[in-house]
């Protein structure tokens, strides 16, 4: 079967016509589990690979219950935590035999209209990694079947499930590696962007030092990047606030941060400032930095979500109550926090 352009697309039928078979037996050949015998197995792979047909699941799914599409919806795909993510993600997913799309929310449509797409496609499943989407576009994601999973989100929403990383006990247990280490000046380093996650960082570490008599300088700019980190070191060191403890949000802004904070105003880490970051991105590692911050188990997570989409496909029902899953990230001591 050709197209418009001339492209040649091979068919079951063709197929079975050189195999000698039925068009079900080339069916029953590519679907696992199906009952055929060897020798109809054996013409139909040779057929199929004289010919070179491959399955078109996609067309697959338009004619059963489930397409085994699963989305990932995220934004900031170049970060270096999130591209981790992804790809533990994705490979995860292609190991249990998904057909993973990535829909990318960032922009400004967002991520409603990401979302808003994986209908398009009958996704069985979404794993939301950025941005919050509308309750009610969730509600109708759930509504026509599809499992909606969000990662460190406020979503509520019956149907879904919340998996939670611990950021509050991580950030009051940042305060004090700084407090304890004799940081009297401490400054919150983090973005304009608000997120869940962010927020709950930002706000059990003030709140940790508050209950400790310690008061905080909280900055924010832009994006949750390096270059954000490192103007808001430029910000603090060009003025009277000059931090000899840092929680930077993320091991992103850290980097900055610390750059700038050695390289063009003489500060040296850990003597003359102390850092604790987040995440454990590969550059946290790296003799550069040697930053101290908190590991995230993305691979308890992604197996987690694998877990979940396929008793997904087992179960008679969907999931009625919102039911949070919540990680531990544990804390990665390195050379960015003096000894105490």
């Amino acid at each position: 079967m050709a197209d418009k352009q001339g492209k040649y697309f091979v068919s079951a039928q063709q197929v079975a016509n050189l195999a000698g078979v039925s068009r079900s037996a080339v069916s029953r050949t590519f679907t696992e589990g199906a009952s055929v015998s060897k020798a109809t197995r054996d013409k139909v792979m040779a057929a199929a690979n004289e010919l070179g047909y491959h399955v078109n699941h996609l067309a697959r799914g338009l004619i059963r219950e489930n397409s085994n599409i699963v989305c990932i919806v995220a934004a900031d795909m170049a970060t270096p935590y999130q591209s981790k993510f992804i790809e533990m993600l994705t490979a995860c997913l292609q190991a249990a035999r998904k057909v993973v799309m990535i829909v990318n929310a960032s922009g400004e449509s967002g991520v409603n209209a990401a979302l808003r797409q994986t209908l398009y496609y009958r996704a069985d499943a979404s794993v939301v990694l950025s941005g919050q989407p509308d309750q009610s576009l969730i509600e109708t994601c759930v509504k026509s079947g599809q499992r909606v999973i969000v990662a460190n989100r406020d979503q509520t929403v019956d149907g879904t499930e919340n998996l939670v990383v611990s950021n509050r006990a991580c950030a009051r247990d940042a305060f004090h590696m700084l407090h304890r280490v004799g940081c009297q000046s401490v400054a919150v380093v983090t973005s304009e962007i608000g997120t869940p996650s962010l927020m709950a960082r930002e706000e059990a570490f003030v709140a940790e030092a508050a209950a400790h008599g310690v008061e905080v300088t909280v900055t924010r700019s832009g994006s949750t990047s390096y270059q954000s980190g490192a103007e808001i070191a430029r910000r603090l060191y060009s003025s009277a606030q000059r931090p000899d403890g840092a929680f930077c949000i993320t091991d992103l802004l850290a980097c900055g941060f610390m750059d700038v904070a050695r390289n063009d105003f003489g500060i040296s880490i850990p003597d003359e400032l102390c850092v604790v970051g987040f995440d454990d991105i590969e550059q946290a590692g790296w003799s550069s930095y040697n930053l101290t911050t908190f590991r995230q188990p993305l691979d308890e997570i992604t197996d987690h979500i694998v877990a979940l989409i396929d008793q997904d496909e087992e179960a008679e029902g969907g999931v009625t109550e919102v039911t949070p899953t919540r990680f531990i990230a544990h804390p990665v001591w390195r050379g960015s926090v003096r000894p105490r």
